[in-house]
């Protein structure tokens, strides 16, 4: 089970802690707050870490050697309180040694419809979509 604790420092920051106390810094993004994530964007964070994890897991299991991966993660969000996320897109930027497209599609894929906890949750209230790039060391377009 995953346990979190959020902690309340001043004004509008605060400091998460996950179970291993790990932390992370959380505030309005406003010039008197603006130290740490938006908590809206620390849940994008979140989505890409999970499915980046995976995606490393896989290709590695598979023996593939991996040189760089940046997942890039945008989201709509509805213009009006509460602002709930209603699309999410992943573009994946990948490079490493004998990596095929269908390798790296076979990862994303199995992150995101098996493994991915981040993107289960989400799945059912938000349009998730993804794409990538397979490229040379860590060589990209800009989005």
């Amino acid at each position: 089970m995953g346990k979190a604790t959020v902690t309340w420092v001043q004004r509008l920051q605060f400091v998460g802690t996950d179970s291993t106390r790990h932390s992370v810094v959380i505030s309005a993004p406003d010039e008197a707050n603006g130290v740490g994530m938006k908590p809206s964007e620390l849940l994008l964070v979140s989505l890409g870490a999970c499915t980046a994890y995976d995606v490393v897991n896989i290709l590695q299991k598979k023996r593939k050697i991996l040189h760089h991966l940046h997942v890039e993660v945008e989201g709509e969000q509805q213009t009006s309180a509460p602002w709930p996320f209603t699309r999410i897109h992943l573009h994946y930027v990948i490079a490493g040694e004998g990596l095929s497209e269908r390798d790296v599609a076979q990862a994303i894929h199995l992150s995101h419809e098996k493994y991915c906890s981040v993107s289960a949750t989400l799945r059912p209230s938000v349009e998730l979509t993804y794409d990538f790039e397979l490229t040379a060391d860590g060589e990209h377009s800009a989005p």
